[in-house]
């Protein structure tokens, strides 16, 4: 498989690690848009969103994200939480987007 995050999760491409355990991993994403930009992956492959069979993934991932969100000093700072799918993605393997600080923004209907 060539999956980039896929090599991350092998250590054959080099990142640093913020946060790892049995199912998560989170590094810095190499391309920041804002001064916190972290990417949460699930460390098995799973292509999108649609293709999580467990949905306890979800939690754990959740979970991670709050313990970074914490950890970034983001609670009261502002922060965004994003996924892309059905080929809105860069790399198809499950990902999420933690940015911030981010100000209000008003919705646009």
């Amino acid at each position: 498989m060539d999956c980039i995050f896929c090599k991350i999760v092998s250590k054959e491409l080099p990142s640093t690690t913020l946060y790892e355990d049995d199912d998560v991993l989170v590094f810095p994403d190499i391309h920041p848009v804002r001064p916190v930009h972290l990417i949460i992956i699930p460390k098995k492959h799973i292509s999108e969103l649609v293709a999580v069979e467990h949905p306890e993934l979800f939690q754990k991932i959740l979970t991670v994200a709050q313990k970074m969100i914490k950890e970034k000093g983001l609670a009261d700072k502002g922060y965004r939480v994003t996924n892309n799918g059905g080929g809105a993605q860069l790399i198809d393997h499950l990902h999420f987007h933690l940015m911030g600080p981010m100000a209000k923004t008003a919705v646009m209907g």
